[in-house]
């Protein structure tokens, strides 16, 4: 059992930035890829972005390239998503995520741990 909690959320103006942070417990934090999504009210999970277990390699989801960074510390069990220029659009509850397999996905279904989300506002 893998236990996820974010933190960091919160309420930004439009160009602002946030740090997310999510710590992880309950198994060897470097066995499994990481990840982050988002998901506003009356609308699919959306990807935002993947972290490979040693770090190597990440993806990010279209609408965040460029200004989202997801990065992660295997000795303090933590992964990270750096938001910098951030949009209205932004806005969502945040979700980080755990994924056992080393197939990178951004399929929402293809991950096995799912923290209790983080909410962000990004006003105009």
């Amino acid at each position: 059992q893998v236990q996820l909690v974010e933190s960091g959320g919160g309420l930004v103006q439009a160009g602002g930035s946030l740090r997310l942070s999510c710590a992880a417990s309950g198994r060897t934090f470097d066995s499994f890829a990481m990840g982050w999504f988002r998901q506003v009210p009356g609308k699919e999970r959306e990807f935002v972005a993947r972290i490979s277990r040693s770090g190597g390699a990440v993806i990010y989801g279209d609408s965040v390239k460029g200004r989202f960074t997801i990065s992660r510390d295997n000795f303090k069990n933590t992964v990270y998503l750096q938001m910098n220029s951030l949009k209205p659009e932004d806005t969502a509850v945040y979700y980080c995520v755990g994924d056992t397999s080393p197939v990178a996905s951004q399929k929402p279904e293809r991950y096995d741990y799912w923290g209790q989300g983080t909410q962000v506002t990004v006003s105009s």
